[in-house]
């Protein structure tokens, strides 16, 4: 491995958490990357991946989640709601901040529209367009795999979700 001496990547087979408001798009990616001889844990919503974050004590390597998660009803988040309804990279952002190894790829059907609209630039986060093809999907999730997680910035108190810093 060249350059990354003092990274190891996961273990053989690494954690995956699909979160999408579709289940054809969760079964999809839960049924091809199950193939690939990844664990895959599956939510129908931001706040149940909220709640297998916090809950599970066993590793999840990556995120899996789609940008855009309608909440099933409106909810304001409050300190009293530990596990709220959120969009995709809201959730990536808490994921991230409950799992500090966590690796994050962000989908959607509409990438452009969608990730301007939530303050992303392109190339920001591993990203994967909708339709979902087969051989993109498990090669994005591999090559994120086989990096270091990225580092959270959230030393600026009082930022949005969409000013949160990534950078590798």
């Amino acid at each position: 491995m060249s350059g990354q001496q003092d990274f190891q990547p996961p273990a053989a087979s690494p954690t995956i958490l699909v979160v999408d408001d579709e289940p054809a798009i969760t079964t999809f990616c839960k049924t091809i990357l199950q193939q690939a001889g990844f664990t895959v844990l599956d939510a129908g919503g931001s706040s149940d991946a909220l709640r297998i974050c916090t809950q599970r004590k066993e590793p999840i390597d990556l995120l899996l989640t789609d940008l855009i998660l309608p909440p099933p009803s409106f909810q304001l988040v409050s300190s009293s709601n530990q596990f709220p309804h959120v969009h995709g990279f809201e959730l990536a952002i808490r994921a991230a901040t409950i799992r500090k190894e966590l690796r994050v790829i962000l989908m959607s059907g509409n990438p452009d529209k969608e990730l301007a609209s939530h303050g992303i630039k392109r190339g920001t986060l591993p990203f994967l367009a909708k339709p979902l093809e087969k051989d993109g999907l498990i090669s994005l999730v591999r090559k994120v795999l086989a990096k270091p997680a990225l580092a959270l910035d959230l030393s600026g108190q009082g930022k949005a979700a969409n000013d949160v810093d990534w950078f590798d």
